[in-house]
């Protein structure tokens, strides 16, 4: 048996990792990521390690995806075999290479052909145990009877090194000048020749790692005497030599990978105006918006774009409440309102995720804080008991966290966001209009998503909205099921007409049975009342801090010792709306505090400045704070938000220093006052919503996207429209628009008119991008570099 976990990683540069699955050879890990790529890259790669606690863990194999290849994976579950993990196959970055042949010309008159190798630089080298390597390169002349090697020099501490060396190597025999004319080489001789560049890191006390290779023929130069170009680095050619491999098993995978070209904010004006009216028009289902969820593959995908733009925009509460009322008139019965999986409610989820997440960790956080941490046993299904259980104990425990649980939320309304509230309280005025004769449906319409969607589903997952780092251990994920199905049941209990509960199970039944008392209806319809009507709005804005982000990173000492890597420790950050601090470890009293307000810049910190990578620096009143991120994906993440925190601060600084201040001078412009006006612009801003945030261009350019996928779908439906305004029979539908919801088809047809203009509008652009894009990333560039003869 294994203790295994997975690792996500770019290349080689890790960005996540799961729990430990302990003492099992089919871990479930069942954990989601999701994450902006900040930088380019060749492989989305996932490792599975065996734990190990005194040596280093074994990899016991990985998956290894192009990123060409993403998006035939992209939305679908597939299982992946493992493959073996060789060093020799590892590799990541580029090369910067200049090839020139020569003629000389002999004291005795003979021509003698001469290779010069120029091997300029590299970039994107992998770290080594967490560090910048030391990388050099060995340069040979390979052919059918001869391997001559040469070297650079090492470079410390550095994944872009710049080694600017040069290296002469002859390629043929001397021969007569008359023989042969000016630079011609004899053809044979260059079929057989090629230039291989290997990288390496430099060991010192241990075994060289080989970072890569290259292999470029020398016949590049036939027909010009220069050839300059960068290339990725190769596995070796032997790196997987062995023709049969052991099964390594399989990793099952889920992967949404989306890559979308964002056009200038001019472009999107009339999509974005097109799309934001839809709130206004009658009837909903002939809107934009409603069209976009009706012709896309996954209306999934359509919602979460479009629940972020209308958020952006205040339209979402009207445009929720009208798709809202169109499912009410499909609802029957009282007691199955809003509990389909439906465009309005997937649209209540979305914002609910969105908006509720700093509602959820107030009020939930603590109690699942304790719940996880702790290892008490609330099992109380007599036939998944363990031997020495006892069920009474069992019960008294997991009706404490309820009862805990519970007494949290009926008590919160206070802390649950505007948004939420008004969105309750139409939900409200529509049940009730609805089945004016039912007095309980008013709660059961508030209660199917505030219960329901969003507390019970949050305690069953907390890793999912991020009220945990990982996803929860066996035990606990029991535990946290028996609360999420009391929870809901209480919740809804109290709201439903019938005074039933509706466990299957006999255990469930019983243990109910203690919570059929008065006094808990009377508290969740309170709760329901709070947060369904227009008095609370006022008092639901959060006055205490938001919390943005928190999460381990290194900070470099503010200015006590000046060299030695005592200078990096670990420490504990957490932001919020108010201030920034570090700590020694979570849940302990700050050591260092810098108030939001203070902060006067964020930006990245080159990685020279302490051959580091993943630097940021967040400059404020007092000295900068130099922070180390575990990786790309982290450290884009904490400059993000740092900036839309502190955007509307006074006095933010429109220059930095791209390098730090050490002993005496600025390494980035050699000013020797530390006060010095900064020497390079600082970034642009970004919109300053704290709380969401939402990039417009972006959203706008998704559903543009999803817009041009569908076009076929699009162009059935207007047919379908045609189809009906002419329609005279009975009142049928055809089987080949009777999965769309076409209420009026006049209407509905106008907006499918105006969605094809604007899109067609917006396919020029976007065409002369690409055309841009393949004309400027010359192959054999840094940015578009040639993929060389290794496999």
């Amino acid at each position: 048996m294994r203790d295994c976990f997975c690792t996500i990683n770019l290349d080689q540069e890790e960005v996540y990792r799961t729990q430990v699955v302990e003492k099992s050879l089919s871990p479930f890990f069942s954990e989601e990521f999701y994450f902006e790529i900040p930088r380019t890259f060749q492989y989305l790669s996932f490792y599975v390690y065996d734990k190990n606690v005194l040596q280093r863990d074994l990899r016991i194999g990985k998956v290894a995806i192009k990123k060409e290849d993403l998006c035939n994976h992209s939305g679908k579950e597939t299982w992946f075999s493992l493959q073996p993990v060789d060093s020799n196959s590892e590799v990541q970055g580029k090369v910067h290479l200049e090839l020139k042949l020569n003629e000389l010309i002999t004291e005795n008159g003979t021509v003698c052909q001469q290779l010069v190798v120029h091997i300029k630089a590299c970039h994107g080298l992998p770290l080594i145990n967490g560090q910048s390597c030391d990388p050099y390169a060995t340069v040979s002349l390979v052919g059918p009877s001869r391997n001559d090697q040469k070297k650079t020099k090492v470079k410390k501490k550095t994944s872009n090194p710049q080694f600017n060396e040069i290296f002469y190597f002859e390629v043929t025999r001397s021969s007569s000048y008359t023989r042969k004319s000016q630079f011609q080489v004899e053809e044979e001789d260059i079929e057989k020749l090629e230039i291989r560049i290997d990288l390496w890191n430099n060991g010192n006390l241990v075994q060289d790692v080989f970072l890569g290779e290259i292999k470029v023929p020398v016949n590049v130069l036939r027909t010009d005497s220069s050839h300059q170009a960068w290339y990725l680095l190769q596995p070796r050619d032997n790196g997987n030599k062995s023709s049969k491999t052991d099964d390594l098993g399989s990793l099952r995978l889920n992967i949404c990978y989306t890559e979308d070209c964002v056009l200038p904010s001019e472009y999107y004006g009339p999509l974005k105006t097109l799309l934001l009216k839809s709130p206004d028009v009658q009837p909903i289902s002939a809107s934009a918006a409603y069209i976009l969820s009706e012709i896309c593959r996954d209306k999934n995908d359509a919602v979460l774009p479009l629940v972020r733009l209308l958020l952006h925009h205040d339209k979402l509460v009207p445009f929720a409440t009208a798709v809202a009322e169109l499912d009410l008139k499909d609802t029957q019965d009282a007691n199955t309102i809003f509990r389909g999986n439906s465009l309005a409610t997937r649209c209540l989820d979305e914002m609910m995720k969105i908006v509720g997440g700093h509602y959820l960790k107030v009020t939930l956080k603590p109690i699942l804080d304790e719940i996880c941490d702790s290892s008490k046993s609330c099992e109380i299904d007599p036939i998944k008991l363990k031997e020495g259980d006892n069920v009474e104990n069992n019960k008294e425990n997991l009706r404490y966290y309820v009862d805990k649980l519970f007494n949290t939320i009926v008590k919160s309304s206070m802390s649950c966001p505007t948004l939420m509230c008004d969105i309750f309280y139409s939900l409200r005025q529509m049940a009730t209009q609805r089945f004016p004769n039912d007095p309980h449906v008013q709660y059961s319409a508030v209660s199917s998503f505030v219960f329901l969607r969003f507390f019970a589903v949050a305690v069953v997952s907390p890793h999912t909205f991020h009220l945990r780092p990982h996803h929860p251990d066996a035990q606990t994920i029991r535990t946290l099921t028996l609360i999420s199905k009391t929870i809901q049941t209480l919740g809804t209990w109290g709201s439903l007409s019938k005074s039933k509960s509706s466990f299957k199970e006999t255990f469930m039944c019983e243990f109910f049975k203690m919570f059929q008392e008065e006094g808990y209806i009377i508290a969740v319809k309170k709760f329901l009342d709070e947060i369904s009507s227009t008095e609370t709005k006022e008092s639901s804005g959060t006055s205490e801090p938001v919390h943005l982000k928190e999460g381990e990173m290194y900070k470099r000492a503010q200015g006590r010792t000046r060299i030695g890597k005592k200078n990096f420790k670990k420490r504990w950050f957490c932001l919020t709306s108010r201030e920034l601090t570090y700590h020694k470890q979570p849940g302990k009293d700050a050591i260092y505090t810098i108030p939001v307000k203070n902060i006067l810049a964020v930006e990245k910190l080159e990685e020279s400045s302490f051959n580091k990578k993943n630097m940021f620096q967040v400059i404020h009143t007092e000295k900068p704070l130099y922070v180390q991120a575990n990786n790309c994906v982290e450290a884009n993440e904490w400059i993000d938000v740092l900036c839309r925190v502190s955007r509307c601060n006074q006095n933010r600084l429109s220059f930095y220093h791209p390098s730090a201040y050490i002993n005496g001078n600025w390494l980035c412009c050699q000013e020797t006052s530390e006060n010095t006006l900064g020497c390079k612009p600082c970034t642009a801003g970004v919109p300053a919503d704290i709380q969401i945030d939402i990039d417009e261009d972006r959203e706008t350019e998704r559903i543009y996207s999803l817009f041009t996928l569908s076009l076929l779908k699009l162009q059935k439906m207007e047919e379908a429209c045609g189809t009906i305004a002419v329609y005279q029979g009975p009142q049928k539908e055809p089987d080949d628009y009777s999965n769309f919801v076409i209420e009026d088809s006049v209407t509905t047809f106008k907006t499918i008119q105006q969605i094809k203009s604007v899109i067609e509008k917006l396919d020029e652009p976007h065409e002369k991008y690409r055309k841009k894009r393949s004309s400027s990333a010359k192959y054999g560039s840094k940015e578009n570099p040639i993929v060389g003869k290794a496999s």
